[in-house]
């Protein structure tokens, strides 16, 4: 094992510089044969991730989906055991080693922590649960129900499908849950909720996690009087959007696929008292050395996503920018995306960029096609690698893993299977990693996987992918390294560059004290100019395509069909 010669950055700040990699547990490794990935099988990988040679990935930290005591109904993110790992992935030695293993690389590594929610075989929950008078009865949020029908609370609705309340026949009352009945919500008005969630947090910290993304934190505190939501359709009807027709239209559609209410979520996430749950984490954060967080924060205005870094940088240190997941395949698309991101941060605040993750198709299926599926991904690795803010990169996503369509008998996910065909559910963007051309491409020796690997693993895996020095993994590869290289991606100023350059392009300058770079992005299938008129002349760093020109240091910028170039001004 070679381990890594570089010290692990000591600074408060080190997540700024650093490159994530999203690992979803279930999907990295099996080390023992059961079919499903574990902490022993990921710590075999770690020199694949960082060996502190040019022939490893080079990443700086690993975020891990749940791998916490879990009866699994949304496979871990239904948790049971804040403070123990589920068998099925090792033990607490296991993560241990794991820690250990990583910083001796220089990872780091921070945690899902799951808070809005537990499974309903949390003790918490079986206690709340059992009796009206139970103690923890008020950690959750029990409602009596409404009228002669005994109706539910309101008629909110959870995130998944169908009503957010479920029934307790025993203790005659209703429950709230934001995704499936087997995850109840905790009640954040309670003080002594929040201050058992801090002793996980701590417990954590102390083994020498290094910081946590936090999952649904939009959603912690709810309306204290528990009002209805407001209708979207009846929103849009009074503001003139829908006439008749288009109301019976939808109707119709509605009742015929079973969709459910479309509503306005008002009383049910945003609410102002999230913001003091989340500086009482802050403060827990900082008083531990070089801890840091990532929010997933949902909302359609970048205003109240940018809320969350806390009108003192007293909340999150992060946020991720969902937007850039449902951006058109257009240049203009991105770039007002990310301008208005730019824009909207509060002075101080970082951004956290990612193109893939656990719960939405992978980029280079929702972007690609069979003629140009890997140029756009390289299109896409140069955008995310460059831009300002810290990049998270999904497993499989740095040798061009795509979705895989899986039949409904294989499906996992509680989503697909309940709304398929009209929605396959997250199982395709959570396949087994593709290490080799072997047995299960080479992540299990199971006589079955608990999801079907790719059936394209033999054609596209780690092994051909590192032997091929053209490959989309030695792109990335190169990439990262250059990034850590180059102050001005890790630290620099970002401006978007509009003037003399074509609609299809995407062009941007990264900027610090005594280094500037351009980034030109062709997100077109044509050969595209663009002329440079700044001072200096500009040198090429780096380009999407194999054979671009190492020394071309020409004023006039020529970009093949889907290339993107970094250029150093010198």
């Amino acid at each position: 094992m070679t381990l890594n010669n570089r010290k692990m950055d000591s600074a408060d700040d080190w997540w700024k510089r650093a490159v994530f990699y999203q690992i979803y547990p279930r999907s990295y490794m099996d080390s023992n044969g059961d079919g499903v990935g574990d902490l022993p099988g990921i710590i075999s990988c770690l020199d694949y991730l960082n060996d502190g040679t040019n022939q490893s990935l080079g990443i700086d930290a690993i975020w891990f989906s749940p791998f916490f005591t879990s009866p699994d109904c949304d496979f871990g993110y239904d948790v049971a055991d804040y403070c123990d790992i589920d068998p099925r992935y090792g033990t607490l030695a296991d993560f241990d080693r794991l820690l250990e293993e990583a910083h001796s690389r220089g990872i780091r590594i921070i945690l899902d922590l799951v808070v809005n929610h537990t499974s309903d075989l949390h003790p918490w929950f079986v206690e709340s649960r059992s009796s009206r008078d139970n103690a923890k009865r008020d950690w959750y949020i029990w409602k009596d129900g409404r009228g002669k029908g005994n109706r539910p609370p309101n008629n909110w609705r959870n995130n998944f499908f169908g009503r957010a309340w479920a029934w307790d026949g025993k203790t005659g009352q209703y429950y709230l849950h934001s995704f499936l009945k087997e995850q109840p919500d905790l009640n954040w008005d309670n003080p002594e909720v929040r201050e058992a969630v801090g002793d996980v947090i701590r417990f954590w910290l102390e083994r020498g996690v290094d910081g946590f993304r936090l999952d649904v934190a939009h959603i912690y505190c709810k309306d204290p009087q528990f009002r209805d939501n407001p209708s979207l359709l009846k929103g849009l009807n009074r503001v003139g959007g829908l006439d008749a027709g288009d109301r019976l239209f939808i109707a119709n559609l509605m009742k015929k696929f079973s969709l459910p209410e479309l509503q306005v979520r008002k009383y049910n996430q945003h609410l102002p008292e999230t913001h003091n749950v989340l500086k009482e984490f802050r403060r827990i954060y900082d008083s531990y050395p070089a801890v840091t967080s990532v929010g997933e924060i949902v909302a359609d205005d970048p205003q109240v996503i940018a809320s969350y870094y806390g009108s003192n940088q007293d909340e999150l240190h992060m946020n991720f920018y969902f937007e850039l997941l449902h951006c058109r395949w257009k240049a203009g698309s991105f770039r007002r995306c990310i301008d208005l991101w730019e824009k909207t941060l509060p002075a101080g605040a970082w951004p956290a960029y990612t193109l893939s993750n656990h719960d939405v198709v992978r980029a280079i299926s929702r972007y690609g096609n069979d003629a140009s599926s890997e140029e756009r991904a390289r299109l896409l690795a140069l955008m995310l690698l460059t831009l300002r803010g810290t990049p998270f990169i999904y497993y499989g996503e740095e040798i061009g893993m795509r979705e895989a369509k899986l039949p409904k008998v294989k499906l996992k996910d509680p989503v697909g299977i309940k709304w398929y065909p009209l929605h396959r559910g997250r199982d395709g963007c959570r396949t087994p990693m593709q290490w080799n051309g072997g047995k299960n491409g080479g992540f299990s020796e199971a006589p079955e996987t608990w999801l079907p690997v790719n059936l394209n693993f033999a054609n596209n895996n780690v092994a051909i992918q590192e032997a091929d020095p053209h490959s989309l993994f030695n792109f990335f590869r190169q990439l990262i390294r250059l990034r850590r290289q180059l102050p001005a991606l890790t630290e620099g100023s970002y401006q978007s560059i509009i003037e003399n350059i074509p609609e299809d392009c995407y062009c941007y300058r990264r900027k610090t004290g005594d280094q500037e770079l351009i980034i030109c992005l062709n997100f077109s299938a044509e050969q595209r100019r663009i002329g440079y008129t700044g001072p200096g002349s500009i040198k090429v760093l780096i380009s999407t395509s194999q054979d671009h020109p190492e020394t071309d240091m020409s004023p006039v910028i020529m970009l093949r069909p889907y290339e993107g170039r970094l250029y150093l001004i010198v």
